[in-house]
């Protein structure tokens, strides 16, 4: 792979629960570089050496393509975590338990042969909404708020003056907390409930041919995500919400019920532009600003 070029020395990396994502991102506009993408499966309940590994593996060939550039990493992980620190503290989440109290950063950089003040991590939610502001749906809006919609809940704002990680996943939320009615995992037992049948996610639902479940399901999500919105959208006052992550591939149908049950009607909905992109670029932004 050949990509050096003086924009080069910046790579934003996103950490999920069963993947590594990384790319060289221009600090001139603020979008990845293309044809340096890499993405790779990580086995996040393996041990410790494994993952680090599959993270190693990923990062070098764009860490040896930049050449002799001082290069800077930025990384959206999910929680929790030292983000400061870069010291992991997941436990029992069904992902990278066996690095529970390790020091990520201290090992990426030495595996890395990067300094450790060259490597950052950020909220994986807090990243997205960074990445749509920097180059994505809410470019230059003053005070927007981000939510991913996936195997969990992220949530973001950058209305009291920086974008900072909303961790609304778990406030309580009907009967239990808002992920679990905000998620794919809510999708799967809801279907399961009406039908008695396993689906893997909402795309694969959506596959199926029970409309009238599908139309019912969807309508309960949109109401779920209109309560829980109504929430956030009183607490930070912002002008935009732009949602990502899976389930938002599915906007058609679900938006008009979030339409429909919000109460705030002067606030405009977005759906994502850059997808994965966003916390690529969201989590290498940080250097730029600085």
């Amino acid at each position: 792979m050949n990509f050096k070029s003086p924009r080069l020395p910046y790579i934003g990396v996103d950490i999920g629960g069963s993947h590594i994502t990384a790319a060289h991102i221009d600090a001139a506009d603020f979008k990845i570089v293309k044809d340096s993408l890499v993405r790779e499966r990580v086995a996040s309940m393996e041990g410790a050496d494994v993952i680090i590994k599959a993270w190693v593996d990923a990062l070098t060939p764009l860490i040896v393509s930049a050449g002799d550039e001082q290069i800077h990493i930025g990384i959206a992980m999910p929680g929790p975590f030292d983000y400061e620190k870069g010291i992991s503290l997941m436990k029992g989440t069904k992902k990278y338990d066996s690095l529970y109290e390790m020091n990520v950063l201290e090992i990426l950089s030495q595996k890395l042969g990067i300094p450790q003040s060259n490597i950052l991590f950020r909220n994986d939610a807090e990243s997205f909404l960074h990445g749509e502001l920097a180059s994505g749906a809410v470019a230059g809006e003053k005070r927007a708020v981000g939510i991913t919609l996936g195997t969990g809940l992220g949530s973001a704002s950058n209305c009291q003056g920086s974008t900072i990680d909303s961790d609304r996943a778990f406030i309580p939320f009907k009967d239990s907390i808002a992920e679990e009615y905000i998620s794919t995992r809510w999708f799967s037992n809801r279907y399961k409930e009406l039908t008695g049948n396993d689906i893997k996610d909402v795309i694969a639902m959506l596959a199926t041919d029970n409309k009238a479940i599908i139309d019912q399901i969807f309508e309960e999500f949109g109401e779920n995500l209109a309560l829980f919105l109504n929430d956030f959208i009183d607490q930070e006052q912002p002008t935009v919400v732009v949602i990502g992550g899976n389930i938002a591939k599915t906007w058609d149908h679900f938006i008009p019920v979030v339409l429909k049950y919000l109460k705030n009607k002067e606030v405009v909905l977005k759906q994502s532009t850059m997808w994965e992109d966003a916390a690529l670029v969201g989590a290498a932004y940080s250097w730029f600003q600085s």
